[in-house]
């Protein structure tokens, strides 16, 4: 079926034991068949690295610009 996108907690078919099943991790096709949310999965196409696109966070959100330091000028007598 492919790679999951989220942790996925599902009962073994065999066992019935509760196994979570990780990020990236490509399941048999007797576990994928437990999964039945859709989002688990990667969508086709997506990358399968954690970085994100330049210019964007994490949450595929804009980067943010660092918060820029004041500098401090000097006193000047009189």
């Amino acid at each position: 079926m492919g790679r999951l996108a989220a942790a996925s907690p599902v009962r073994h078919p065999v066992s019935h034991e509760w196994v979570v099943l990780e990020p990236g991790y490509e399941p048999d096709e007797d576990l994928a068949a437990e999964i039945t949310n859709p989002h688990a999965w990667e969508e086709d196409g997506t990358a399968s690295d954690d970085e994100p696109e330049p210019g964007m966070s994490a949450d595929n959100g804009p980067a943010a610009e660092p918060p820029r330091r004041r500098r401090r000028t000097a006193g000047t007598s009189e």
